[in-house]
């Protein structure tokens, strides 16, 4: 029996478990293979006693329409920095990569197929660089993966974005307010500018196209007059000033190594009353509902197609690679493909000049 260990990292995302269903009903069609499941990422496997779960059809029966993952992840440590408490009460950061290594092995564990992100395929990278024979799925709803044309879960961020926005433009309306949305997307602009478009949002600000706080008030003040109006802004967590920084700050939580993003809104908000806008403002963060609930059903299809692509890539042998969407297709990239570019939104792209085409404003 050849055993394939499944493990989900990273923050969660509408679409693992259409993912990991994807892979356990393609493996059943196949003989002599078992599906692992390591709980929250590799903590499974290197915990004592290990916490595996058994994957088979009746497992995974029913679960591409429930949102986040049931075999559990975290976006804390990995193999490479496992965080052990030491006696002192301080904590320290482990390479176990070796123990976790010799447990496949003792495991008669053939492969891994890691679902994640950016952070998620590095350790995959690093693990097959060691001899670990890994696949790696691209996670994320912030579509930040430069290899894959979207990655699963993005769709789903943007849905809700958009639904949440719609329903901020009638309050807007009856109160004659400005009402500032911040959403996810950490260093890259996707989910703010496509649900800006979706929207029909007045102004958009995006990490890629720092904002002078003077374009963004008069764009917003030419929706009043008298008192009467309403606008809409959508801004990403990582949108920033021309003069200014992110704002950001450093996690106090044991194995995190990202800064904690948000609260740009606010800080917009007070910006604008300072250059004098009189309007009524009004700020919602959405953060994480943009990564809860159901998957809408394009998701669902490419996490499931994810899914099965992986383990083919198994049955073929292809470590050491991403799968990927490009050109309406699954294919398969490298890993050092896969995380040797950031996905920014350009500039001087398409959907930009679209966004620019209908009035949007990028405080620009």
């Amino acid at each position: 029996m050849k055993r394939v260990l499944v493990a989900t990292g990273g923050g969660d995302c509408p679409g693992l478990n259409a993912v990991i269903r994807g892979i356990v009903k393609r493996a059943s069609q196949e003989k002599g293979w078992e599906i692992i499941g390591s709980r929250d990422a590799y903590n499974g496997l290197l915990s004592d006693p290990m916490e595996l779960i058994p994957l088979d059809n009746k497992t995974v029966s029913g679960i591409h329409v429930r949102g986040g993952t049931i075999i559990g992840t975290t976006n804390k440590g990995g193999p490479f920095a496992y965080p052990i408490k030491q006696p002192d009460g301080t904590w320290k950061a482990v390479d176990r990569s070796d123990e976790m290594i010799k447990r496949l092995q003792e495991l008669n564990i053939e492969a891994i197929i890691s679902i994640g992100g950016d952070g998620s395929q590095r350790i995959s990278q690093k693990l097959f660089e060691k001899g670990v024979n890994i696949v790696g799925v691209p996670k994320t709803i912030d579509n930040d993966l430069s290899a894959t044309d979207f990655t699963f879960g993005f769709q789903t961020a943007v849905q809700i974005a958009t639904e949440s926005f719609d329903r901020l433009v009638t309050t807007a309306e009856s109160h004659h307010r400005i009402m500032i949305m911040e959403v996810m997307g950490r260093d890259a602009g996707w989910i703010a500018l496509h649900t800006a478009i979706a929207g029909g949002a007045e102004v958009c600000l995006i990490p890629e196209i720092p904002y002078d706080i003077q374009k963004v008030a008069a764009r917003l003040n030419e929706r009043f007059q008298n008192g009467r109006g309403f606008a809409h802004v959508v801004v990403a967590e990582g949108a920033k000033p021309k003069e200014g920084t992110i704002v950001a700050r450093k996690s106090d939580e044991i194995g995190y190594e990202n800064v904690r993003l948000g609260g740009i809104a606010l800080q917009l908000s007070a910006q604008l009353k300072q250059v004098g806008v009189q309007a009524d403002i009004r700020e919602t963060i959405l953060g994480h509902t943009q990564r809860g609930g159901t998957p809408i059903a394009f998701d669902r299809v490419l996490a499931t197609m994810f899914g099965v692509k992986a383990f083919e890539m198994v049955l073929n042998r292809e470590y050491g690679k991403m799968v990927a969407y490009r050109n309406n297709t699954v294919v398969s990239v490298s890993l050092t493909e896969a995380t040797g570019k950031y996905n920014h939104v350009k500039p001087d792209s398409y959907l930009i000049h679209a966004a620019r085409g209908v009035g949007i404003c990028f405080g620009d």
